[in-house]
């Protein structure tokens, strides 16, 4: 058997894929808004996996995800050379090997209390707040550390939605990344 290694990445429109009837992952609601966060904060790094036809091989939660935030178009790898058994095995073997792994906990705090300690949003990791608090020795409370500006009431009576453009929503969280380095100083 030959190995095989896909040739591009390409950019697909939403509209040309479409999902896998058999796919047996949930994604709900909290888990894509979390997607969601990640690709804001980290950019769109892990594409698509989908057949010639379009039908999703890997990747439904970063299509919800992409759907969510209003993209054009997303990344994605086509992988003709699957049999159809081989795609189907494939949607499950891609979710199940990566169950599999375990963390170095002594790595991952270090890691963790590094990124605390840069003001890094740890919620973009996609831990439980009590998992990083544990993890981080009762140090992380899971809402922002900014201290609130204490100046200004707040009208709890008034319910306020803000629309924002993916491309906003980045401008708005490299503001606050840089308004979080300049109270450090």
């Amino acid at each position: 058997m030959t190995l095989q290694l896909p040739d591009k990445v390409e950019r697909w429109p939403l509209k040309r894929l479409r999902k896998y009837g058999g796919n047996p992952r949930v994604h709900k609601g909290a888990q894509v808004d979390a997607i969601a966060a990640s690709i804001l904060e980290f950019g769109f790094n892990n594409p698509l996996l989908v057949d010639a036809d379009g039908v999703l091989i890997a990747g439904h939660g970063r299509l919800a995800a992409a759907t969510k935030l209003g993209l054009a178009e997303v990344p994605v790898i086509v992988l003709g050379h699957l049999t159809d058994a081989q795609r189907r095995a494939y949607v499950i073997a891609d979710n199940q090997l990566a169950l599999q792994s375990e963390w170095d906990m002594q790595i991952l705090e270090a890691e963790l209390e590094k990124l605390h300690v840069d003001g890094f949003d740890l919620n973009l990791l996609g831990f439980d707040p009590d998992a990083l608090s544990e993890m981080l020795g009762g140090e992380f409370d899971g809402v922002d550390d900014e201290p609130e500006d204490d100046d200004e009431p707040i009208d709890r009576g008034v319910a306020l939605a803000i629309v924002l453009t993916p491309e906003e929503m980045m401008r708005w969280r490299e503001a606050k990344a840089e308004d979080r380095k300049s109270t450090r100083l």
